[in-house]
């Protein structure tokens, strides 16, 4: 009588197959919404002196009479001092959403500024940079617009001899490009792939920080797949990127961060993932990881999230490559290693950041998803406890942690033999009380598995415990039919 229920609980065709389609099904569902989150922002640099910076800009909203006139004194100024003292004090004005409004609205004005950026006076042009990066990080689309023919100067630039003006130039070319598709037109024509890729040898950090802002800028345009992606990954831009994120004494965590980004973004875009694990990829940010957990053992560096972060995307996205396999992608993680270094990480987020608990869980699950041997490195490593401790944190922690165990599960009666002595069941048992149903469908495909293996130990521990039946009969009350 019990094998018949058991048979009607179980829809037809739902086996082994059919609930690893179901999740690859979501799965492929969450991959698509997280290359739709963007984190598009703008970056601002200031050197202000402490009394510009307590004065705010309250009494610095310009008119017209007074934007001509510093223009015209920066233009025409009998001094270099006067000259820059006039200049320096619009880019004080253009703080101001109000003057940069007027600013862009008088005739003839930009291109005055960009006269003065052309010009052959090395502070001058410093100054009218600063200028067109105060209007660059406006809200505003039209000022972005209004500095379209600025932007080939400042492309140009990228080739000088000054980290400091290359750096502001990159950060404001980073700005206009997010905020305007005409910028972004231009520029690419002009060459603003092959100008990154030569910067991307700089030796000063500053600049390299810098390109790694203006690239994964450019990279997250919604026209970036079929535009300018293809181009990135024909430049030498790749290599360098992974060569700047190879773990040791030269790593700079704030290059590290921006170029983890923008390989972050051009994985989602799914081009041609299979170049970049070729060029080793999946290595290299898998020995990052080892590395940033051995940082989380040393210290309680808040910023660390800033790079965790990306480097667990990026590696979960490549692990769902079919390239992976074909080059043998998963021996490159060094299976127990890259293991116990991710379950050092979800400790750590546990305490200091919950909110990446997610990231961390769907790498395990993207190195479970395929692989036996990571499989059985949880049971080695005896992590299973660990991981069932998360259930409580959140429903979106909870499917993970049990998509993880339905990996092990499902790779047959002898990890099954593993999983389930220990807490496994009373943990079963308490997410069947959730609220969530995607928990609790989680949680019965769970059961499933491990009555399809083990079916003497499985189902008659479950139902020889009275208090599971409720909440089975309150989810399915048609499923039994007496």
């Amino acid at each position: 009588m019990w094998n018949r229920r058991q048979g009607r609980l179980r829809p037809v065709g739902c086996g082994v197959e059919e609930l690893r389609r179901r999740r690859r099904e979501r799965e492929a569902a969450l991959r698509k919404a997280r290359r739709e989150q963007q984190l598009v922002s703008k970056r601002l640099l200031r050197d202000d002196t402490p009394e510009e910076a307590e004065s705010g800009c309250v009494d610095l909203i310009l008119g017209e009479a007074e934007i001509q006139q510093f223009l015209w004194s920066a233009q025409r100024g009998t001094e270099e001092k006067e000259r820059e003292g006039a200049l320096a004090s619009l880019r004080r004005g253009l703080q101001c959403p109000e003057t940069q409004q007027t600013f862009i609205r008088l005739e003839g004005s930009m291109r005055t500024l960009v006269g003065l950026l052309t010009s052959n006076q090395a502070l001058l042009q410093l100054e009218a940079a600063r200028c067109l990066h105060e209007l660059s990080h406006s809200e505003q689309s039209a000022v972005a617009e209004a500095c379209l023919p600025a932007t080939s100067y400042l492309l140009t630039y990228l080739s000088g001899h000054s980290s400091d003006f290359i750096e502001l130039c990159l950060y404001t070319l980073g700005n206009l490009i997010v905020e305007s598709e005409a910028v972004r037109s231009k520029l690419l024509p002009q060459g603003i792939v092959p100008a990154l890729a030569a910067c991307i040898q700089s030796p000063h950090q500053t600049v390299l920080e810098a390109l790694g802002y203006a690239l994964s800028q450019l990279l997250q345009a919604k026209e970036a797949p079929e535009k300018i992606i293809p181009s990135v990954l024909g430049s030498t831009l790749p290599q360098h990127m992974l060569q700047l994120l190879q773990p040791g004494p030269k790593l700079n965590p704030g290059v590290a961060v921006e170029f983890a980004w923008c390989l972050h973004y051009i994985i989602c875009s799914q081009v041609n993932n299979a170049l970049l694990i070729t060029h080793g990829a999946l290595s290299t940010l898998g020995l990052l990881l080892l590395d940033l957990a051995g940082a989380v053992q040393r210290s309680e560096d808040a910023g660390l999230e800033l790079l965790v972060c990306p480097v667990l995307r990026c590696l979960s996205n490549l692990l769902t490559e079919p390239a992976v396999d074909a080059v043998g992608g998963q021996m490159e993680l060094r299976d127990e290693r890259i293991v116990a270094s991710l379950f050092i990480l979800l400790q750590f987020f546990l305490q200091k950041q919950p909110s990446l608990l997610p990231e961390g869980l769907w790498l395990l699950n993207n190195l479970t998803a395929n692989s036996p041997s990571f499989c059985t490195s949880l049971l080695s490593l005896d992590l299973i406890e660990p991981l069932l401790q998360l259930l409580p944190v959140s429903n979106v922690v909870s499917v993970l942690v049990l998509t993880v165990l339905c990996n092990v599960a499902e790779k047959g009666p002898a990890y099954c033999w593993h999983l389930w002595p220990g807490p496994l069941l009373s943990s079963l048992l308490d997410t069947l009380a959730f609220s969530d149903t995607e928990v609790v469908g989680q949680t019965l495909e769970l059961l499933q598995l491990l009555f399809l293996y083990r079916p003497e130990v499985g189902f008659w521990s479950c139902f020889s415990i009275p208090f599971v039946l409720k909440p089975l009969v309150s989810l399915w009350p048609l499923s039994f039919q007496f």
